[in-house]
């Protein structure tokens, strides 16, 4: 699309199928991590700590050149930067694609199951999808500036959520009033209330902020740490959290690309104006357990309206603004079309491109075939399956294999995108840097890094810079630009 690098960021959930299991899910995760970087040799791994909480080993750059990662014992996927809806889709679908692979490679499949979600019912925990934008470092970045973007996020999810069983229990945070930080708690947040069979969103009862830097246990609507990854003269980074990891192609899609046209409305002062929410983290859990899906929110002005009118108005300016520019955004646009128009009717018009009306319809199928009520546990266990990626288990692949999901690649892209980063974007240089290290890196068998590399690794990698040891660092601040010759050249003189 027009001017826009996107990237994706997947935290996954690990089942493990044994009531007395042997391992941890942690221990599984190191497992699956080692096995692909070790075994397979699909990546690099880090020599260098990144963070307090990411020692030498804990991850590493692929050759798709995304990154795959510990996270609080979470593998992580962080997908290649990509310039086009088409190469996220088929990057996001391989990091899937590559763990699943191993859990299948390392005969763990009847073992452990990998889950694309986004909540743990047991526990109450989350964890994170989280969606990266580039724009300009002109953009209004201010609480007035984002104050469109904030409208158009809280009401997305009637199209992008992921859907749930059930609800989170009340969230502790502080939160900013003027220059005092204070518990959310004492200002009224809901602090819970009847049972609800079911929501259309798995992270909007985990956001307690509208804005915050840190990401941890403050999880806001929009993350407003300054770390753009790039040339921070020219370019910052929108880093979204409150979105849910979708299972569906049409669903990552549409949520990045209609994100990525209001963020351009917004850098053209073309934004719907007049639309603030009152409390827009009260709106975004009130739309998500809405059970009569009326999604109404009232406005600072004091007016109520749907979060349908509020994503045609922001329908209505793209299209005014957008259309024509190029051949992604008009798809984008037909599509969001047809999205609100049939949200306008019953959610079954939507199944096998929404995520939370397809899991709807096959959760009321099953419970209307065995009489269960939505408090019943099964139910909860379906929901999980749902996001099991594992072709043979996952309720997702079911409505796949039936035909009743359009897809937006290909079998053959993804298995392309699992090895191969996306050509017109940095990420092809830093493939390229992945390859040379492996071609010319140890065998699995002496793996074990030397002494001294504890102390000067031989190689440093980062998003926007690498450095191999003799040589100078290479920086590459600019996404847009492959820099293939550039590091070839580099290298060349290893």
């Amino acid at each position: 699309m027009l001017n826009r690098i996107f990237g994706l960021e997947t935290e996954y959930g690990l089942l493990v199928h044994q009531d007395r299991p042997d391992h941890s899910p942690t221990w599984f995760a190191h497992k699956i991590r080692d096995h692909v970087f070790h075994v397979q040799r699909q990546g690099v791994l880090d020599l260098h700590h990144r963070g307090h909480d990411e020692p030498p080993g804990n991850g590493g750059f692929l050759t798709n050149a995304g990154r795959m990662y510990l996270d609080m014992g979470h593998l992580e996927y962080a997908s290649p930067e990509c310039h086009s809806l088409t190469d996220l889709v088929a990057t996001d679908r391989a990091g899937d694609a590559i763990l699943q692979q191993a859990i299948k490679d390392l005969d763990l499949s009847e073992q452990v199951s990998l889950i694309k979600n986004n909540v743990d019912h047991e526990t109450d925990a989350t964890f994170g999808s989280h969606e990266n934008y580039l724009v300009s470092r002109r953009f209004p970045f201010t609480r007035r500036g984002l104050a469109p973007l904030v409208t158009f996020l809280v009401t997305r999810q009637i199209y992008t959520g992921s859907g749930r069983v059930g609800a989170a229990s009340p969230q502790d945070a502080w939160i900013q009033m003027d220059r005092l930080i204070v518990p959310r708690a004492s200002i009224g947040s809901r602090r819970g209330g009847p049972f609800l069979p079911f929501q259309i969103s798995q992270r909007a009862d985990h956001i307690v902020n509208d804005f915050f830097e840190w990401v941890q246990q403050n999880r806001a609507i929009v993350n407003t740490r300054d770390e753009p990854l790039a040339d921070p003269n020219q370019y910052r980074r929108i880093h979204l959290l409150l979105g849910d990891s979708n299972m569906t192609e049409f669903a990552t899609a549409l949520k990045m690309g209609t994100t990525g046209l209001v963020l351009q409305l917004i850098e053209e002062g073309h934004a719907p104006c007049d639309l603030e929410i009152n409390d827009p983290v009260e709106a975004l859990q009130e739309i998500s357990q809405d059970q009569d899906r009326q999604w109404v929110v009232q406005l600072q002005s004091g007016k109520t309206i749907s979060a349908l009118d509020i994503q045609e108005q922001f329908l209505e300016a793209a299209m005014l603004h957008c259309q024509g520019q190029d051949e992604e955004t008009d798809w984008v646009l037909d599509q969001w079309t047809a999205a609100l128009q049939d949200l306008r009717g019953t959610f079954e018009k939507l199944v096998g491109r929404v995520d939370w009306a397809s899991k709807l319809w096959l959760l009321e199928s099953f419970r209307e075939a065995e009489k269960l009520e939505w408090t019943n546990p099964m139910l909860a266990s379906l929901d999980l399956e749902y996001h099991n990626l594992n072709p043979e288990k996952g309720l997702y692949y079911g409505l796949l294999e039936e035909g009743r999901v359009p897809r937006l690649t290909t079998d053959k892209a993804i298995d392309l995108a699992t090895v191969h980063p996306p050509r017109n974007t940095r990420a092809f240089g830093r493939g390229e840097l992945i390859r040379h290290l492996l071609d010319c890196g140890p065998s699995v068998e002496d793996y074990e890094p030397k002494q001294q590399e504890r102390y000067f690794p031989s190689y440093v990698i980062n998003w926007s810079i690498f450095q191999v040891r003799g040589q100078a660092p290479f920086p590459m601040p600019d996404p847009f630009k492959t820099y293939v010759q550039e590091v070839r050249a580099h290298l060349s003189r290893v």
